[in-house]
């Protein structure tokens, strides 16, 4: 089930009316939760409810065991028990087939013939979130920085929490499990500041999202001769991607609103970011931090010199580009954010660019995220050799300035509402306009929303993720 269907908007309805008709009992509204969420998982493929199901339980009675047991030696067995489980159920369906490939490649340089089984399995939509989510609250409760969820109801709905389920943000057990244990109540200012998120959701991604994925994919193609085309199809793709995975998360917050509940924010208008370091404080947020929590400060962060600093910076991209897909552009475009990172760590570029014009610093980051993006975007090497080939043919063709202003016009709204929340400082600006103004503005977008609703069809982005 996806956010931008008929089938989705119907679930809604109902499970909202259902919900909070049964606002007296928590527990049942709970239940009701649980149930929804494995419905809505459930209606792409049932059969991976299990999958879900497995990794969820295992979490669960690890966190169980953990705060039950006192020994670190086998505190240590409990944890990485659950570590290796959700571990090997990502790798199985997500990566065993491409390393077993990249193996017999590299072994075929060396003159070594092998042919390794492939599993050929789909790839369950959310896996890559949901485990990320489960195996956090694992190590918190081994950290002991949270105490273990005995309700199973409330622990697995929390897993499960359907807004955020395919693709995120990636909720922190400590955030959100403290939410399914209390009461909630549906209050005025929680349903005006959903109707916003969700319009102005549903409109990035039926407008611009959808809009530049159609110059995106004219681009990247592994016939690509004109170098203009190539640049006007990073900039699309640069558009849909933001536009795309915000669209999602702006939804996932706005009913989790309605149901009574507070997601993180996942973007914090990354394209002005002043600094490589900055981007990724305004990108992907959960995941960012998830990474800097769970991996970059357990590898020792910054605090075993220089060398170990930019190894833990480089090792934690790759490990995160690799994340968004079994990949070498993944993992490409994890190594350029690697290194860019290291160079800003090294030149101190956070603090230079106090002392020098903020263009400059917000047009290098733009650059590096636009390489990064070119090649996030390529999905094999040739396309991605073509492509690089063709910026040596700079003639401009008479489409290009169709494609260009096309692209103008799709990013004029958000340009205009993101510069007013980026002066104000707040990511809710919108709300502080007049019931009537409020009221317009959301009209003028669900108009342009509805006339452009699935006229171009393209999934969310990082469903594949």
């Amino acid at each position: 089930m996806v956010f931008d269907s008929g089938v989705f908007l119907i679930f809604f309805a109902l499970f909202f009316v259902l919900y909070h008709a049964a606002w007296r009992s928590l527990l049942l509204q709970n239940v009701l939760l649980l149930a929804g969420s494995y419905i809505f998982y459930g209606w792409w493929d049932w059969r991976f409810l299990a999958l879900m199901t497995v990794s969820s339980g295992v979490d669960y009675a690890a966190a169980l065991a953990l705060d039950r047991v006192r020994g670190p030696t086998l505190r240590r067995a409990i944890l990485w028990t659950s570590l290796t489980t959700n571990l090997g159920f990502l790798f199985t369906f997500k990566y065993f087939d491409f390393f077993a490939e990249s193996l017999a490649v590299l072994m075929a340089r060396f003159g070594m013939t092998a042919s390794f089984p492939l599993l050929h399995l789909v790839l369950p939509i959310g896996i890559s979130f949901y485990t990320f989510q489960s195996m956090s609250y694992t190590i918190d409760v081994y950290r002991g920085q949270l105490k273990p969820e005995r309700d199973p109801i409330k622990y697995f709905a929390f897993v499960s929490f359907f807004p955020h389920l395919v693709a995120g943000p990636i909720q922190r057990a400590g955030f959100l499990l403290g939410q399914i244990n209390r009461e909630r109540r549906l209050a005025p200012d929680h349903v005006r500041e959903a109707v916003w998120l969700l319009v102005w959701g549903f409109f990035l991604k039926e407008v611009p999202a959808n809009g530049a994925a159609q110059f995106a994919d004219m681009a990247f193609q592994e016939s690509q001769t004109r170098g203009w085309l190539t640049i006007l199809g990073t900039l699309a793709f640069a558009i849909q991607i933001y536009c795309d995975f915000n669209a999602y998360s702006l939804i996932a917050r706005g009913t989790g609103r309605l149901l009574g509940f507070e997601l993180v924010w996942n973007f914090n208008q990354p394209y002005f970011a002043s600094s490589i370091a900055d981007f990724w404080r305004r990108w992907h947020i959960s995941l960012s931090t998830w990474l800097r929590d769970y991996l970059y400060i357990p590898l020792g962060g910054s605090r075993h010199g220089t060398r170990r600093t930019y190894i833990n910076l480089m090792a934690t991209m790759l490990l995160g580009g690799l994340w968004h897909g079994a990949a070498w552009n993944f993992v490409a475009w994890g190594a350029l954010h690697g290194g860019a990172l290291a160079i800003h760590r090294a030149f101190d570029i956070d603090r230079s660019s106090r002392r020098s014009p903020a263009v400059l610093g917000r047009s290098l980051t733009l650059a590096v995220v636009l390489v990064g993006w070119w090649m996030f975007r390529c999905r094999s090497w040739p396309m991605m050799r073509a492509m690089a080939e063709s910026m040596t043919n700079l003639a401009w063709h008479p489409d290009d300035a169709i494609i260009a202003l096309s692209l103008a016009l799709l990013m004029l709204p958000v340009l205009v509402i993101e510069l007013w929340q980026y002066r104000r400082k707040d990511l809710l600006a919108p709300l502080s306009l007049g019931t009537w103004r409020f009221a317009c503005l959301n009209a003028a977008l669900i108009a342009v929303t509805f006339g452009m609703w699935n006229r171009f069809q393209h999934g969310f982005i990082y469903f594949q993720f």
